[in-house]
Protein backbone atom coordinates (compact mmCIF):
# COMPACT_ATOMS: atom_id res chain seq x y z
CA UNK A 1 0.00 0.00 0.00
CA UNK A 2 1.29 3.48 -0.90
CA UNK A 3 2.35 5.74 1.90
CA UNK A 4 0.45 8.69 2.11
CA UNK A 5 1.95 12.03 1.38
CA UNK A 6 2.52 14.80 4.16
CA UNK A 7 -0.41 16.53 2.23
CA UNK A 8 -2.47 13.87 2.70
CA UNK A 9 -2.01 12.81 6.52
CA UNK A 10 -2.95 16.63 6.88
CA UNK A 11 -6.13 17.02 5.04
CA UNK A 12 -7.25 13.47 6.42
CA UNK A 13 -6.33 15.06 9.82
CA UNK A 14 -8.13 18.14 9.45
CA UNK A 15 -10.95 16.72 8.46
CA UNK A 16 -11.28 14.19 11.18
CA UNK A 17 -10.60 16.90 13.57
CA UNK A 18 -13.20 19.36 12.06
CA UNK A 19 -15.69 16.80 12.31
CA UNK A 20 -14.98 15.56 15.57
CA UNK A 21 -14.63 18.96 17.01
CA UNK A 22 -17.86 19.58 14.69
CA UNK A 23 -19.79 16.76 16.55
CA UNK A 24 -18.25 17.00 20.04
CA UNK A 25 -19.60 20.86 19.79
CA UNK A 26 -22.42 19.87 19.10
CA UNK A 27 -23.06 17.51 21.55
CA UNK A 28 -21.63 20.04 24.30
CA UNK A 29 -24.04 22.52 22.87
CA UNK A 30 -26.82 20.32 23.67
CA UNK A 31 -25.81 18.94 26.98
CA UNK A 32 -25.25 22.46 28.13
CA UNK A 33 -28.22 23.71 27.49
CA UNK A 34 -30.22 20.92 29.38
CA UNK A 35 -27.67 21.37 32.23
CA UNK A 36 -28.07 25.46 32.10
CA UNK A 37 -31.39 24.83 32.17
CA UNK A 38 -31.29 23.12 35.52
CA UNK A 39 -28.86 24.43 37.23
CA UNK A 40 -28.03 28.06 38.28
CA UNK A 41 -25.15 30.89 37.50
CA UNK A 42 -24.05 30.21 41.03
CA UNK A 43 -23.29 26.50 40.55
CA UNK A 44 -21.70 27.58 37.49
CA UNK A 45 -19.76 30.01 39.37
CA UNK A 46 -18.43 27.87 41.84
CA UNK A 47 -16.95 25.17 39.63
CA UNK A 48 -15.50 28.28 37.22
CA UNK A 49 -13.42 30.01 40.76
CA UNK A 50 -11.43 26.65 40.94
CA UNK A 51 -10.83 26.16 37.03
CA UNK A 52 -7.70 28.15 37.28
CA UNK A 53 -6.01 26.10 39.89
CA UNK A 54 -7.26 22.70 37.95
CA UNK A 55 -6.08 23.30 34.57
CA UNK A 56 -2.06 25.04 36.60
CA UNK A 57 -1.80 21.84 38.14
CA UNK A 58 -3.06 19.47 34.66
CA UNK A 59 -0.33 21.92 33.09
CA UNK A 60 2.37 20.96 35.93
CA UNK A 61 1.29 17.42 35.73
CA UNK A 62 1.66 17.18 32.04
CA UNK A 63 5.08 19.71 31.87
CA UNK A 64 4.91 19.83 28.50
CA UNK A 65 6.43 16.51 27.78
CA UNK A 66 3.51 15.58 24.94
CA UNK A 67 4.86 18.02 22.69
CA UNK A 68 8.44 17.10 23.72
CA UNK A 69 7.72 13.52 22.55
CA UNK A 70 6.36 14.80 19.89
CA UNK A 71 9.66 17.15 18.38
CA UNK A 72 11.80 13.79 19.24
CA UNK A 73 12.68 12.22 16.37
CA UNK A 74 13.94 8.80 16.62
CA UNK A 75 11.72 8.18 20.08
CA UNK A 76 12.43 4.92 22.38
CA UNK A 77 9.95 3.10 24.38
CA UNK A 78 12.09 4.37 27.30
CA UNK A 79 11.31 8.36 26.49
CA UNK A 80 7.66 7.92 26.92
CA UNK A 81 8.29 5.21 30.28
CA UNK A 82 9.72 8.58 31.75
CA UNK A 83 7.13 10.88 30.78
CA UNK A 84 4.36 8.27 32.11
CA UNK A 85 5.88 7.43 35.18
CA UNK A 86 7.03 11.71 35.99
CA UNK A 87 3.44 12.33 34.95
CA UNK A 88 1.71 10.32 37.91
CA UNK A 89 4.15 11.24 40.58
CA UNK A 90 4.09 14.99 39.68
CA UNK A 91 0.63 14.53 40.01
CA UNK A 92 0.22 12.84 43.10
CA UNK A 93 2.25 15.38 44.99
CA UNK A 94 0.86 18.48 43.86
CA UNK A 95 -2.96 16.65 44.47
CA UNK A 96 -1.62 16.65 48.19
CA UNK A 97 -0.50 20.17 48.35
CA UNK A 98 -3.62 21.29 46.71
CA UNK A 99 -6.06 19.15 49.08
CA UNK A 100 -4.24 20.84 52.12
CA UNK A 101 -4.57 24.71 50.84
CA UNK A 102 -8.35 24.03 50.14
CA UNK A 103 -9.19 26.03 52.46
CA UNK A 104 -7.27 28.88 51.98
CA UNK A 105 -8.87 29.18 48.46
CA UNK A 106 -12.13 29.03 50.02
CA UNK A 107 -10.93 31.68 52.24
CA UNK A 108 -9.56 33.66 49.50
CA UNK A 109 -13.21 33.60 48.02
CA UNK A 110 -15.14 34.21 51.09
CA UNK A 111 -16.79 30.91 50.32
CA UNK A 112 -17.05 27.80 52.61
CA UNK A 113 -18.07 25.41 50.67
CA UNK A 114 -15.44 25.46 47.87
CA UNK A 115 -12.93 23.61 50.64
CA UNK A 116 -15.00 19.81 50.05
CA UNK A 117 -15.46 21.12 46.19
CA UNK A 118 -11.86 21.34 45.48
CA UNK A 119 -10.09 18.43 46.85
CA UNK A 120 -12.94 16.85 44.67
CA UNK A 121 -12.82 18.87 41.38
CA UNK A 122 -8.75 18.58 41.84
CA UNK A 123 -9.11 14.55 41.16
CA UNK A 124 -9.32 15.17 37.60
CA UNK A 125 -5.74 15.97 36.93
CA UNK A 126 -4.58 12.88 38.93
CA UNK A 127 -6.90 10.51 36.57
CA UNK A 128 -5.20 12.83 33.61
CA UNK A 129 -1.57 11.75 34.04
CA UNK A 130 -2.09 8.17 33.41
CA UNK A 131 -3.02 9.17 29.84
CA UNK A 132 -0.02 11.69 29.62
CA UNK A 133 2.30 9.29 27.50
CA UNK A 134 -0.49 7.72 25.62
CA UNK A 135 -1.69 11.23 24.85
CA UNK A 136 2.11 11.66 23.21
CA UNK A 137 1.81 8.68 21.41
CA UNK A 138 -1.27 9.58 19.61
CA UNK A 139 0.10 12.72 18.68
CA UNK A 140 3.08 11.96 17.65
CA UNK A 141 1.71 9.53 14.76
CA UNK A 142 -1.22 11.67 13.91
CA UNK A 143 -3.78 9.20 14.98
CA UNK A 144 -6.20 11.45 14.70
CA UNK A 145 -9.56 9.66 14.28
CA UNK A 146 -8.78 7.48 17.10
CA UNK A 147 -8.10 10.87 19.45
CA UNK A 148 -11.39 12.13 18.26
CA UNK A 149 -13.27 8.68 19.09
CA UNK A 150 -12.05 8.76 22.42
CA UNK A 151 -13.05 12.59 23.00
CA UNK A 152 -16.52 11.69 21.35
CA UNK A 153 -17.03 8.92 23.95
CA UNK A 154 -15.70 10.27 26.49
CA UNK A 155 -18.29 13.73 25.88
CA UNK A 156 -21.13 11.31 25.75
CA UNK A 157 -20.45 9.19 28.71
CA UNK A 158 -19.87 12.44 30.76
CA UNK A 159 -22.94 14.14 29.71
CA UNK A 160 -25.01 11.75 30.40
CA UNK A 161 -23.53 11.48 34.08
CA UNK A 162 -23.83 15.45 34.05
CA UNK A 163 -27.65 15.48 33.22
CA UNK A 164 -28.38 12.35 35.61
CA UNK A 165 -26.74 14.51 38.56
CA UNK A 166 -28.34 17.87 37.86
CA UNK A 167 -31.48 16.00 37.89
CA UNK A 168 -31.38 14.55 40.83
CA UNK A 169 -30.19 17.85 42.35
CA UNK A 170 -26.65 17.24 42.95
CA UNK A 171 -26.19 21.45 41.83
CA UNK A 172 -22.38 22.26 41.26
CA UNK A 173 -21.08 18.79 42.13
CA UNK A 174 -22.78 17.16 39.24
CA UNK A 175 -20.35 19.74 36.80
CA UNK A 176 -17.49 18.50 38.66
CA UNK A 177 -18.32 14.98 38.80
CA UNK A 178 -18.97 15.65 35.06
CA UNK A 179 -15.56 17.06 34.24
CA UNK A 180 -13.81 13.86 36.39
CA UNK A 181 -15.84 11.43 33.86
CA UNK A 182 -14.77 12.98 30.82
CA UNK A 183 -10.99 12.66 31.61
CA UNK A 184 -11.36 8.86 32.87
CA UNK A 185 -13.26 7.86 29.70
CA UNK A 186 -10.98 9.87 26.89
CA UNK A 187 -7.70 8.12 29.26
CA UNK A 188 -9.17 4.73 29.05
CA UNK A 189 -10.18 5.39 25.32
CA UNK A 190 -6.40 6.37 24.74
CA UNK A 191 -4.88 3.20 26.21
CA UNK A 192 -7.07 1.11 24.37
CA UNK A 193 -5.89 2.99 20.77
CA UNK A 194 -2.51 3.10 21.94
CA UNK A 195 -0.03 0.43 21.49
CA UNK A 196 2.71 1.56 23.71
CA UNK A 197 2.69 0.00 27.40
CA UNK A 198 4.49 1.21 30.20
CA UNK A 199 6.94 -0.50 32.27
CA UNK A 200 7.92 -0.89 35.85
CA UNK A 201 11.81 0.20 34.74
CA UNK A 202 11.33 3.79 35.84
CA UNK A 203 14.13 5.88 34.50
CA UNK A 204 14.08 9.37 34.22
CA UNK A 205 17.02 9.94 32.37
CA UNK A 206 15.36 10.34 28.94
CA UNK A 207 13.58 13.51 30.70
CA UNK A 208 16.89 15.35 31.04
CA UNK A 209 16.96 16.06 26.76
CA UNK A 210 13.21 17.03 27.25
CA UNK A 211 13.43 19.66 30.13
CA UNK A 212 14.42 22.45 28.56
CA UNK A 213 11.96 22.22 25.69
CA UNK A 214 9.31 20.95 28.08
CA UNK A 215 10.33 23.29 30.60
CA UNK A 216 9.26 26.51 28.67
CA UNK A 217 6.34 25.27 27.14
CA UNK A 218 4.88 24.39 30.87
CA UNK A 219 5.56 28.11 32.25
CA UNK A 220 4.42 29.19 29.28
CA UNK A 221 0.91 27.39 29.46
CA UNK A 222 0.37 28.22 32.92
CA UNK A 223 0.52 31.96 31.66
CA UNK A 224 -1.53 31.14 29.50
CA UNK A 225 -4.36 29.73 31.69
CA UNK A 226 -3.84 32.86 33.61
CA UNK A 227 -4.58 35.17 30.70
CA UNK A 228 -8.11 32.59 30.18
CA UNK A 229 -9.72 32.91 33.73
CA UNK A 230 -8.13 36.03 34.85
CA UNK A 231 -11.41 37.40 34.98
CA UNK A 232 -13.18 34.45 37.13
CA UNK A 233 -10.82 34.98 39.46
CA UNK A 234 -11.42 38.91 39.97
CA UNK A 235 -14.94 38.47 39.34
CA UNK A 236 -14.98 36.09 42.07
CA UNK A 237 -13.13 38.11 44.08
CA UNK A 238 -14.10 41.10 43.72
CA UNK A 239 -18.15 40.56 42.38
CA UNK A 240 -20.18 37.57 43.15
CA UNK A 241 -20.51 33.99 41.78
CA UNK A 242 -23.19 34.70 40.01
CA UNK A 243 -21.25 37.03 38.18
CA UNK A 244 -18.52 34.25 37.71
CA UNK A 245 -22.05 32.08 36.06
CA UNK A 246 -22.06 34.96 33.62
CA UNK A 247 -18.94 34.98 32.33
CA UNK A 248 -18.33 31.60 32.27
CA UNK A 249 -21.44 31.01 30.21
CA UNK A 250 -20.60 33.05 27.67
CA UNK A 251 -16.45 32.10 27.86
CA UNK A 252 -18.06 28.48 27.41
CA UNK A 253 -20.31 29.17 24.71
CA UNK A 254 -17.86 30.89 22.69
CA UNK A 255 -15.00 28.58 23.22
CA UNK A 256 -17.24 25.89 21.80
CA UNK A 257 -17.03 27.60 18.52
CA UNK A 258 -13.05 28.08 19.20
CA UNK A 259 -12.25 24.46 19.96
CA UNK A 260 -13.65 23.50 17.25
CA UNK A 261 -10.90 25.13 15.02
CA UNK A 262 -8.53 25.30 17.32
CA UNK A 263 -8.76 21.32 18.26
CA UNK A 264 -9.14 20.53 14.20
CA UNK A 265 -6.24 22.62 13.55
CA UNK A 266 -4.02 21.75 16.80
CA UNK A 267 -4.30 17.85 15.86
CA UNK A 268 -2.25 18.36 12.44
CA UNK A 269 -0.64 21.59 12.91
CA UNK A 270 2.44 20.83 15.09
CA UNK A 271 3.10 17.62 13.79
CA UNK A 272 3.43 18.71 10.14
CA UNK A 273 5.07 22.03 11.16
CA UNK A 274 7.75 19.89 13.04
CA UNK A 275 8.42 17.66 10.39
CA UNK A 276 8.84 20.00 7.96
CA UNK A 277 10.78 22.40 9.90
CA UNK A 278 14.58 21.05 7.84
CA UNK A 279 12.95 23.19 4.96
CA UNK A 280 12.19 26.29 5.51
CA UNK A 281 10.60 27.15 2.11
CA UNK A 282 8.48 23.70 2.61
CA UNK A 283 7.71 25.04 6.21
CA UNK A 284 6.51 28.33 5.13
CA UNK A 285 4.31 26.78 2.39
CA UNK A 286 2.50 24.50 4.78
CA UNK A 287 1.97 27.72 7.03
CA UNK A 288 0.61 29.93 3.96
CA UNK A 289 -1.58 26.83 3.88
CA UNK A 290 -2.65 26.33 7.36
CA UNK A 291 -3.44 30.21 8.05
CA UNK A 292 -5.29 30.31 5.25
CA UNK A 293 -7.69 27.76 5.90
CA UNK A 294 -7.89 28.52 9.24
CA UNK A 295 -9.11 31.72 8.77
CA UNK A 296 -11.67 30.20 6.10
CA UNK A 297 -12.92 28.42 8.89
CA UNK A 298 -12.66 30.65 11.66
CA UNK A 299 -14.28 34.19 11.11
CA UNK A 300 -17.67 32.77 9.51
CA UNK A 301 -18.08 30.37 12.58
CA UNK A 302 -16.48 32.28 15.42
CA UNK A 303 -17.85 35.98 13.87
CA UNK A 304 -21.47 34.29 12.57
CA UNK A 305 -22.08 32.94 16.32
CA UNK A 306 -21.30 36.24 17.79
CA UNK A 307 -23.92 37.29 15.13
CA UNK A 308 -26.78 34.89 16.69
CA UNK A 309 -25.63 34.63 20.23
CA UNK A 310 -28.52 36.27 21.50
CA UNK A 311 -30.89 34.30 19.82
CA UNK A 312 -29.35 31.26 20.74
CA UNK A 313 -29.23 32.18 24.18
CA UNK A 314 -32.87 33.03 24.34
CA UNK A 315 -34.26 30.07 22.69
CA UNK A 316 -31.46 27.18 24.45
CA UNK A 317 -30.92 28.51 28.22
CA UNK A 318 -33.77 31.19 28.75
CA UNK A 319 -33.54 34.70 29.75
CA UNK A 320 -32.29 34.18 32.98
CA UNK A 321 -28.90 34.23 31.10
CA UNK A 322 -29.18 36.90 28.52
CA UNK A 323 -26.30 39.13 31.11
CA UNK A 324 -23.97 37.02 29.36
CA UNK A 325 -25.03 37.75 25.65
CA UNK A 326 -22.54 40.85 25.20
CA UNK A 327 -19.49 38.58 26.96
CA UNK A 328 -20.27 35.87 24.06
CA UNK A 329 -20.07 38.46 21.55
CA UNK A 330 -16.99 40.05 22.61
CA UNK A 331 -15.11 36.82 23.36
CA UNK A 332 -16.59 35.60 19.61
CA UNK A 333 -14.59 39.22 17.73
CA UNK A 334 -11.16 37.76 19.32
CA UNK A 335 -11.59 34.03 19.17
CA UNK A 336 -11.86 34.43 15.73
CA UNK A 337 -8.13 35.24 15.64
CA UNK A 338 -7.50 33.12 18.60
CA UNK A 339 -6.73 29.85 15.62
CA UNK A 340 -4.77 32.28 13.99
CA UNK A 341 -1.93 33.37 17.01
CA UNK A 342 -2.04 29.72 17.32
CA UNK A 343 -0.66 28.96 14.25
CA UNK A 344 1.91 31.34 15.11
CA UNK A 345 2.79 29.20 18.46
CA UNK A 346 3.03 26.33 16.70
CA UNK A 347 5.54 26.80 14.54
CA UNK A 348 7.60 28.71 16.71
CA UNK A 349 7.59 25.60 19.04
CA UNK A 350 7.91 23.08 15.86
CA UNK A 351 11.63 25.36 14.89
CA UNK A 352 12.63 24.71 19.02
CA UNK A 353 12.15 28.12 19.85
CA UNK A 354 9.88 27.33 23.23
CA UNK A 355 11.89 30.19 24.72
CA UNK A 356 10.86 32.75 22.53
CA UNK A 357 6.84 31.26 23.10
CA UNK A 358 7.48 31.31 26.83
CA UNK A 359 8.97 34.88 26.97
CA UNK A 360 6.42 36.16 24.48
CA UNK A 361 3.39 34.64 26.21
CA UNK A 362 4.69 35.73 29.57
CA UNK A 363 4.69 39.56 28.20
CA UNK A 364 0.98 39.25 26.81
CA UNK A 365 0.14 37.48 30.51
CA UNK A 366 1.54 40.47 32.43
CA UNK A 367 -0.03 43.21 29.92
CA UNK A 368 -3.63 41.43 29.93
CA UNK A 369 -3.20 41.14 33.77
CA UNK A 370 -2.80 44.92 34.34
CA UNK A 371 -5.48 46.06 32.18
CA UNK A 372 -7.82 43.54 33.89
CA UNK A 373 -6.55 45.06 37.30
CA UNK A 374 -6.80 48.88 35.52
CA UNK A 375 -10.68 48.16 34.54
CA UNK A 376 -12.11 45.66 36.59
CA UNK A 377 -13.56 48.40 38.51
CA UNK A 378 -15.65 49.63 35.67
CA UNK A 379 -17.39 46.71 35.43
CA UNK A 380 -17.32 43.42 33.41
CA UNK A 381 -17.86 44.46 29.58
CA UNK A 382 -14.95 46.80 29.92
CA UNK A 383 -12.60 44.34 31.14
CA UNK A 384 -13.40 42.14 28.18
CA UNK A 385 -13.14 44.40 25.57
CA UNK A 386 -9.46 45.33 26.93
CA UNK A 387 -8.65 41.67 26.89
CA UNK A 388 -10.18 41.18 22.92
CA UNK A 389 -8.12 44.61 22.42
CA UNK A 390 -4.71 43.61 23.74
CA UNK A 391 -5.40 39.39 22.43
CA UNK A 392 -5.65 40.86 18.73
CA UNK A 393 -3.39 43.35 19.05
CA UNK A 394 -0.59 40.61 19.59
CA UNK A 395 -1.20 39.07 16.98
CA UNK A 396 1.47 41.43 15.09
CA UNK A 397 4.05 40.45 17.88
CA UNK A 398 3.44 36.68 17.55
CA UNK A 399 4.16 37.37 13.47
CA UNK A 400 7.31 39.43 13.92
CA UNK A 401 8.55 36.22 16.00
CA UNK A 402 8.09 34.02 13.06
CA UNK A 403 9.35 36.06 10.54
CA UNK A 404 12.54 36.44 12.54
CA UNK A 405 12.45 32.21 11.69
CA UNK A 406 11.13 31.57 8.12
CA UNK A 407 10.88 35.06 6.93
CA UNK A 408 7.21 35.37 6.54
CA UNK A 409 5.91 37.54 4.25
CA UNK A 410 3.45 39.68 5.97
CA UNK A 411 1.71 41.03 2.63
CA UNK A 412 1.15 36.99 2.24
CA UNK A 413 0.00 36.63 5.03
CA UNK A 414 -2.98 39.21 4.84
CA UNK A 415 -3.81 37.86 1.31
CA UNK A 416 -4.24 34.74 3.00
CA UNK A 417 -6.23 36.30 5.97
CA UNK A 418 -8.16 39.15 4.86
CA UNK A 419 -10.65 38.19 1.77
CA UNK A 420 -12.25 35.45 4.60
CA UNK A 421 -12.45 38.08 7.30
CA UNK A 422 -13.87 40.77 4.60
CA UNK A 423 -16.49 38.12 2.97
CA UNK A 424 -17.51 36.89 6.56
CA UNK A 425 -18.32 40.52 7.34
CA UNK A 426 -20.20 41.20 4.07
CA UNK A 427 -22.61 38.30 4.58
CA UNK A 428 -22.97 39.17 8.34
CA UNK A 429 -24.12 42.29 7.20
CA UNK A 430 -26.28 41.38 4.14
CA UNK A 431 -28.35 38.78 6.48
CA UNK A 432 -28.22 41.21 9.10
CA UNK A 433 -30.26 43.89 6.53
CA UNK A 434 -32.64 41.16 5.53
CA UNK A 435 -33.61 39.85 8.91
CA UNK A 436 -34.33 43.23 10.54
CA UNK A 437 -37.88 43.12 10.22
CA UNK A 438 -38.40 39.18 11.47
CA UNK A 439 -39.93 38.81 14.31
CA UNK A 440 -39.99 35.14 15.21
CA UNK A 441 -37.14 34.67 17.06
CA UNK A 442 -37.38 30.64 15.74
CA UNK A 443 -37.02 32.03 11.83
CA UNK A 444 -35.11 35.02 13.02
CA UNK A 445 -31.94 32.46 14.25
CA UNK A 446 -32.72 30.24 10.87
CA UNK A 447 -32.66 32.96 8.49
CA UNK A 448 -29.60 34.46 10.14
CA UNK A 449 -27.60 31.48 9.79
CA UNK A 450 -28.80 30.03 7.14
CA UNK A 451 -28.21 33.40 4.94
CA UNK A 452 -25.13 33.70 5.92
CA UNK A 453 -23.70 30.48 5.03
CA UNK A 454 -25.12 31.02 1.92
CA UNK A 455 -23.75 34.57 1.48
CA UNK A 456 -20.33 33.46 2.67
CA UNK A 457 -20.46 30.72 0.16
CA UNK A 458 -21.20 32.38 -2.65
CA UNK A 459 -19.15 35.07 -2.87
CA UNK A 460 -16.50 32.82 -1.88
CA UNK A 461 -17.66 30.78 -5.18
CA UNK A 462 -17.88 33.78 -7.24
CA UNK A 463 -14.29 34.89 -6.45
CA UNK A 464 -13.10 31.57 -7.28
CA UNK A 465 -11.27 30.48 -4.04
CA UNK A 466 -9.27 28.10 -4.06
CA UNK A 467 -9.55 27.02 -0.17
CA UNK A 468 -13.23 26.59 -0.73
CA UNK A 469 -12.86 24.50 -4.14
CA UNK A 470 -9.78 22.75 -2.38
CA UNK A 471 -12.21 21.68 0.39
CA UNK A 472 -14.99 21.13 -1.41
CA UNK A 473 -13.12 17.95 -3.52
CA UNK A 474 -11.30 16.98 -0.75
CA UNK A 475 -14.86 16.24 0.67
CA UNK A 476 -16.22 15.05 -2.16
CA UNK A 477 -13.53 12.74 -2.96
CA UNK A 478 -13.34 10.99 0.62
CA UNK A 479 -17.39 11.07 0.24
CA UNK A 480 -16.80 9.02 -3.00
CA UNK A 481 -14.31 6.14 -1.20
CA UNK A 482 -17.14 5.42 1.20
Amino acid sequence: MQTPSLKEKTARGLLWGGLSNGVQQALNLLFGIFLARMLTPADYGMVGMLTIFSLIAAALQESGFTAALVNIRNIQHKDYNAVFWFSILMSVAIYVILFFCAPLIADFYETPELTALARYSFLGFVVSSFGTAQSGFILKNLMVKQRAISEFVGLVVSGCVGLLLAYNGFAYWGIATQSITYTLVVTLMLWHYSSWRPTWEIDFTPLKSMIGFSGRLLITRIFTQVNNNIYAILLGKFYNKELVGYYNQGYKWSSMGGLFILRMVASVAHPVLAETRNDQERQLRAFYKMLAFTAFVSFPVMLGLGFVCEELILITIREEWLPSVPIMQLLCISGAFLPLSELHKHLLVSRGKSNVYLWNTVAMSLILLVGALVSYSFGIIPMVVVYVTISISWLLVWYKLVKKEIDANFVKILKNIFPYAFVTLSAIGIAWFLTRGVSNIYLMLIAKIILTALFYVGMLWIGKSVMLKESMAFLLKRMGKK
